[in-house]
């Protein structure tokens, strides 16, 4: 006897996106800072010790005072400049290195130790010998930022190199793209997320070397400033212009890098 046929079942339900943030995203890393300053107000109340431990009440006033008078900004302006010229010099040195060392083997087996050697070497032992070789100037005070920073982008970029898609590779030789195109269309959009971890990582190393440079051996700079307030034994100060730095840093995050990462996956996609 023929059974009754089974009826078919439902169609699975489609997967649909999960619902867009709230408006509250944005807001959260405002939300965040804000969070951290109660902290910081609330160790400095229960401290209780103005002079060692100044609470925002203390530092906030002082940091308003430097940026008002306009001393504060030429400061900063000359802390910027040495760190996007840093930056610059060391990302290009350290791309170009990482992909060498990426796609030659041999290249790579001979220039690794010499490269774990350097990544390894004290920052304040290169600033001292840029400053010892080459003098105190501008030179030495960026020649001796970037080679910190160039053997830690050259090793971001070699992994990135060596895990990129073999199949990518050998469409490439098919199709016989000439190197330029294969660099453009082929290596670059794979290298992305290595080169902005490269930049967000120089970023937050850069600057700190910068004021340790300055600190050293020169004459204007947070770093300076950093250095005539710890001989004045002025913690409000060190924390002010620290803080004034920060702030910087934080909105070069905000505004410059966040959207570049953004804009730069939407290109690797398109690539």
């Amino acid at each position: 006897m023929l059974g009754l046929a089974r009826p078919a079942a439902p169609p699975a339900p489609a997967l649909t996106a999960p619902p867009p943030a709230s408006g509250a995203g944005p807001l959260r890393p405002v939300l965040s800072v804000l969070a951290l300053i109660g902290v910081w107000a609330a160790g400095a109340a229960l401290l209780d010790d103005p002079l060692r431990a100044p609470g925002p009440a203390q530092v906030l006033p002082a940091l308003w005072e430097g940026l008002a008078s306009g001393r504060m900004w030429a400061d900063l302006g000359a802390t910027l400049g040495r760190v996007a010229a840093a930056f610059v010099l060391a990302m290009g040195l350290g791309t170009a290195l990482g992909i060498g060392l990426g796609l030659s083997r041999r290249a790579n087996d001979w220039l690794d130790p010499w490269l774990t050697v350097w990544n390894n070497i004290p920052a304040l032992v290169l600033i001292v010998l840029c400053y010892l070789w080459i003098g105190l100037n501008e030179t030495a005070a960026i020649a001796a930022v970037a080679l910190n920073k160039v053997p830690l982008v050259a090793v971001i970029l070699r992994e990135g190199v060596q895990a990129r898609d073999p199949a990518l590779a050998e469409m490439a030789r098919a199709f016989r793209m000439a190197p330029l195109a294969r660099l453009r269309h082929i290596l670059l959009p794979q290298l992305v997320p290595h080169l902005l971890a490269a930049a967000r990582a120089g970023v937050s190393l850069i600057w700190k070397i910068v004021l340790v440079v300055e600190f050293l051996g020169r004459s204007n700079g947070i770093g300076f400033r950093i250095h005539l307030n710890f001989q004045m034994f002025d913690i409000t100060g060190v924390l002010a212009n620290a803080l004034a730095f920060v702030a910087v840093m934080l909105a070069v995050e905000w505004l410059v890098l966040a959207p570049l990462a953004r804009r730069a996956t939407g290109w690797r996609a398109a690539a």
